[in-house]
């Protein structure tokens, strides 16, 4: 044994004396002589790990009660995946996140809903079924939670003595504070503010030359995040309150071109629905753009259901995109496929894939042909097309629908001849010709003839040359999409925030149509819904008395039509060309976060009095805000007159305005969310303080958050439907909303009530999840169903349980209405600026602007020889830069090119590059990858920040000194383009008006290092 003992030794020397790196040398000798270095671990065998939750002794269930684990949601994401939070009950610090086995995005298979608190722990222990329901988080949701203790956090009321930008502030009492935004005046000694008091006029017009804008009260608009829960209780509660119609997201920086492209396609553009694959079933998968698991969303859900395809089950897939994602791996061999492209050329890819499907009609056929609803039920099929109805090609009516009333008109294919499309089962599909009518004789069309003619108007070789890739290879994925039925599925996601990501989206959409994979298992889904909450059985939470009802256009000039305007109007009547209009309208756009700033600045359709921002971070995450909106968001007479923020942190957008109001932060909010598609059963996910807030308090004790804020100043306002007799039951009663409480507890209860109402939460239940400190609030507010309340928020939300995802081949949640394979609502729309109308179905063109000059004319080869693109990042996130550990897993990032790029420009692995576009420029070190286009450069987005602890600030005269690791890394989204068709505006997707983050063109060259 000693002799045994003294080899290993001498030989762990030799080791030692090899070790010639700085700091190695003596932990290696540490370990050979088996030596004390440091502190002891707290355990021989375990070292410093956590305690556990939980344990079981003769398979008794036994808690740790130096802990409690309450279920949550994560908001290190957008897909908000359900959560069990680990809390060290004497320090209220969050300690350790779980994933919620009850959760589908956390869990899959997920637990049956009826399993008690203490069979979900039974089951997820090594005794039980662990395997089968083992329930996790990413890297985000394991560790973003130390955002709560974050040194650079806001803790209180913040107001700026300094010029906007300058990260100079002071504290300042919240009542105050609220007394400075309603009465405005002199507040920075720069001139007169109006207050919210001045600015709620809902009677007098904004702009007394076209009424059709509104009132004065749209003046106010707030920017928010993602729906993260408290979204649509801020703008029911106190928008509408107030008489504001400017309220929007961040998806036009985010992925709009896909959702509008989308609701293109499934005929929607009031609730933009979108699809995601079967995953669990589809048998090849085409993914343009977002390769799943590191892209898309859900992410984490799609990236565990496609591993488990891979290795279970015989799914084959293929990711268009410039480079590599985590999707694509060795070990699945044959199965997996990578086409590398362009980026932006995406859409000649898809149109050439559609060309071979028409052309050597591998369509299915009788789907397409299939006319109506009634049609559709008659023939037992999941969904149906517009494929076969008729548009109008005279000068009259031209672009329209012929229709019989509302009905409309189809060619039997029986017999030829026209008849309502109700009383068809199978039309014809491909005609354009002429038919009679009501005594007229009509030039028409089929819808699927316009999609014909469309893709056939390039060669597939010329395709081939738009994207780089062989017509070989499109006839490949062509043959191979359509040869597996149904059970073949598409996705497209933030690869299409480029110009023409509208029709690129519509046209990978499109491939589903040929096939008629909607609603089928294996095919599309729209999700499975969820379960009632703000409108439901118990309370109508948006309803109250006095709720405005103001119809007004919005500052980014979406969902209205320029031709509405008394600016068409009087262009009209003067007999002259109204063509172009001063700026872009979106008539079916459903909001543009990155038109505000620039659309006040320029006073069209009018100029906004006061910007409430809620959580977002617009000035980071719009391509191009950092060159073109900074100035103009900096000195409030040019755009924002009175800038207010609620954030937890300083961001590189917050930092200009003139107030913060402080926030909760991850597990110290209430709310409740929505999963995206990806999913086939009913699922809300919910979410209530698990710690108590950081922040400072109103007087009645509620934590300073986005909530209590607008509680606050809606009853300091006297607004209408706050304070007293506000929240409306379903019994005719009316309930105070004096606290967040109020109105989700009661949300809650909704979500219990709906449908069959959920079991009664055992006390067992109750304690082991955490629910305990709610149960008064609960019998208080909740009366009689406070235990199928507490039900509900013991298991994190309510979710459907798995065995209700299909009805034999089909979805059982269908989306209902039918694809549209020519949308009129497009096609009657006109480009507000050059007059054209839109096509009404799907067309190539090539990058371009609003007015249609080509990136060819305006950024030639010669000049901007590589195309940029920015990635989603597995780790990194917008919102998480305040957290340090995240920095542990990912410190930085870097501009990523491939190879011979680099030995053709005269760069190496490691050099500091700048790459610039026309209007910008950003630099960092480079990364040589093989995984990517030669012709591109990319960037994972989310690093290189100028917030959130990254930068000095001042509060009360003491500097916070910023974090040179959260600067470092690639600000991508410093290269963005403006429009020169634009003056004063972005570039943005020709159509829709996302804003353009992919697709730039651009030029690399070694830069200087500075450090900063």
């Amino acid at each position: 044994m000693q002799k045994s003992r003294r080899k290993f030794l001498l030989g762990s020397g030799a080791v030692a004396a090899a070790a010639s790196v700085t700091g190695y040398k003596e932990t290696l000798g540490a370990v050979a002589t088996l030596s004390n270095k440091g502190e002891l671990a707290k355990d021989s065998i375990y070292f410093n790990s956590q305690n556990a939750e939980y344990s079981f002794l003769n398979d008794e269930f036994i808690p740790n009660k130096e802990f409690k684990v309450v279920p949550s949601t994560c908001i290190g994401c957008t897909t908000q995946c359900g959560v069990r939070v680990k809390v060290d009950v004497k320090t209220d610090k969050v300690v350790r996140v779980l994933g919620n086995p009850y959760n589908l995005l956390s869990t899959d298979p997920w637990l049956p809903y009826a399993t008690s608190i203490k069979d979900s722990y039974k089951l997820l222990s090594q005794n039980g079924k662990f395997e089968t329901y083992r329930s996790n988080v990413c890297a985000r949701g394991n560790v973003i939670f130390d955002k709560t203790e974050a040194g650079n956090r806001v803790l209180k009321p913040l107001k700026r003595v300094g010029k906007r930008g300058e990260n100079k502030w002071k504290e300042i009492d919240i009542e105050e504070l609220l007394t400075e935004i309603i009465n405005g005046g002199d507040l920075f000694g720069e001139g007169n503010v109006k207050g919210l008091k001045d600015i709620r006029d809902t009677k007098t017009p904004i702009n007394p030359d076209e009424p059709i804008f509104g009132p004065k009260s749209n003046g106010l608009c707030l920017i928010g995040t993602t729906h993260e829960g408290r979204f649509k209780t801020v703008i029911h509660r106190f928008l509408k309150s107030f008489g504001t119609s400017n309220f929007m997201g961040h998806t036009s920086i985010c992925g709009l071109s896909m959702r509008a492209g989308e609701a293109a396609f499934l005929g929607d553009f009031k609730k933009y629905p979108h699809l995601k694959p079967d995953f669990e079933n589809t048998e090849y998968l085409l993914s343009v753009g977002t390769p799943p698991g590191q892209a898309g969303n859900p992410f984490k859900r799609q990236g565990k259901l496609l591993a488990k395809a891979r290795t279970e089950k015989n799914i084959d897939y293929t990711i268009v995109a410039p480079m590599q994602g985590n999707s694509d791996t060795i070990a699945v061999g044959g199965r997996s496929h990578w086409i590398p492209i362009i980026p932006g050329t995406d859409l000649a890819f898809v149109m050439g894939i559609l060309q071979v499907i028409i052309n050597e009609k591998l369509y299915n056929d009788t789907y397409l042909r299939i006319p109506s609803e009634k049609a559709k039920v008659a023939l037992k099929d999941a969904s149906w097309t517009n494929s076969t109805h008729l548009v109008i090609q005279d000068k009259e009516g031209s672009g329209k629908i012929l229709r019989d009333g509302k009905i409309p008109l189809v060619l039997d294919a029986s017999d030829n001849t026209l008849k309502p499309s109700d009383s068809v089962t199978q039309a014809v599909l491909d005609f354009k010709g002429e038919v009679e009518f009501g005594g007229t004789t009509y030039t028409v069309r089929t819808a699927f003839n316009e999609l014909k003619e469309n893709v056939n108007e390039l060669s597939l070789e010329e395709y081939a040359k738009e994207c780089g890739v062989s017509v070989q290879k499109m006839k490949d994925v062509a043959k191979e999409f359509t040869s597996h039925g149904r059970r073949a599925s598409v996705d497209c996601h933030g690869g299409t925030m480029h110009t023409t990501g509208f029709y690129t989206t519509y046209a990978v959409m499109m491939l589903g149509a040929m096939i008629g994979n909607l609603n089928y298992k294996g095919g599309m889904s729209a999700g499975g819904g969820a379960y009632k909450d703000f409108v439901g059985k118990r309370y109508n939470l948006f309803a109250y008395k006095g709720k405005s009802k103001i119809h007004a256009t919005r500052i980014d000039k979406t969902r209205m039509a320029y031709e509405k305007t008394n600016e068409f109007k009087k262009k009209v009547a003067a007999g002259e060309n109204p063509y172009p209009a001063k700026d872009t309208w979106y008539p079916f756009t459903n909001a543009l976060e990155s038109e505000v700033i620039t659309n006040s600045a320029k006073g069209y359709p009018y100029k906004l009095d006061c910007l409430l921002a809620f959580n977002t971070n617009f000035m980071y995450g719009t391509s191009g805000d950092e060159n073109h909106v900074k100035e103009l968001i900096s000195d409030p007479k040019k755009s924002i007159p009175l800038f207010i923020a609620v954030d937890p942190f300083i961001s590189e957008t917050s930092k200009y305005a003139d107030y913060i109001i402080p926030d909760s932060v991850l597990y110290e909010t209430w709310g409740v969310v929505h999963a995206w598609a990806g999913y086939q059963t009913k699922a809300n996910t919910l979410r209530f303080p698990v710690t108590k807030p950081r922040q400072a308090a109103f007087k009645n004790g509620e934590p300073i958050e986005m909530i209590s804020f607008i509680i606050a100043l809606g009853k300091k306002m006297k607004l209408p439907g706050f304070g007293e007799k506000a929240l409306k039951g379903q019994d005719g009663k009316w309930y105070p909303f004096e606290k967040a409480e109020d109105f989700y507890l009661r949300a809650f209860e909704n979500i219990a009530m709906d449908g069959k109402p959920v079991p009664d939460a055992s006390d067992e239940d109750i304690v082991l999840s955490g629910v305990e400190p709610y149960v008064q609030s609960l019998k208080k507010i909740c009366g009689v169903n406070w235990r199928k309340t507490a039900y509900v928020m013991a298991r994190g939300g309510r979710f459907e349980d798995i065995e209700h995802s299909y009805k034999g081949e089909f979805m059982a949640h269908q989306y209902k209405k039918p694809i549209q394979v020519y949308n009129e609502t497009v096609a009657m729309n006109k480009n507000s600026i050059t007059g054209k109308r839109h096509s009404g179905t799907v067309k190539f063109y090539k990058q371009r602007v609003v007015n249609g000059d080509t990136y060819e004319k305006l950024y030639p080869k010669e000049k901007f020889p590589l195309t940029a693109f920015s990635f989603k990042s597995n780790v990194l996130a917008t919102p998480n830069a305040s957290s340090k550990i995240l920095k542990d897993i990912r410190y930085t990032t870097y501009i990523d090119i491939n190879p011979k790029t680099a030995e053709k420009y005269g760069l190496k692995h490691g050099d500091y590059v700048k790459v610039s576009s026309n209007d910008g420029y950003t630099e960092g070190f480079l990364r040589l990858r093989h995984g990517i286009h030669p012709d591109t450069i990319g960037v994972e987005q989310g690093d290189g920040r100028r917030g959130e602890g990254a930068v000095d600030i001042e509060i009360n005269g003491r500097v916070i000194k910023g974090s040179i690791a959260k600067r470092s890394g690639v600000f991508y989204n410093k290269i963005g383009l403006s429009d020169p068709s634009r003056p004063g505006s972005l570039n943005t997707d020709f159509v829709c008006g996302s804003n353009v983050r992919q697709a730039i063109p651009v030029f690399i060259e070694k830069a200087e290092y500075k450090r900063t």
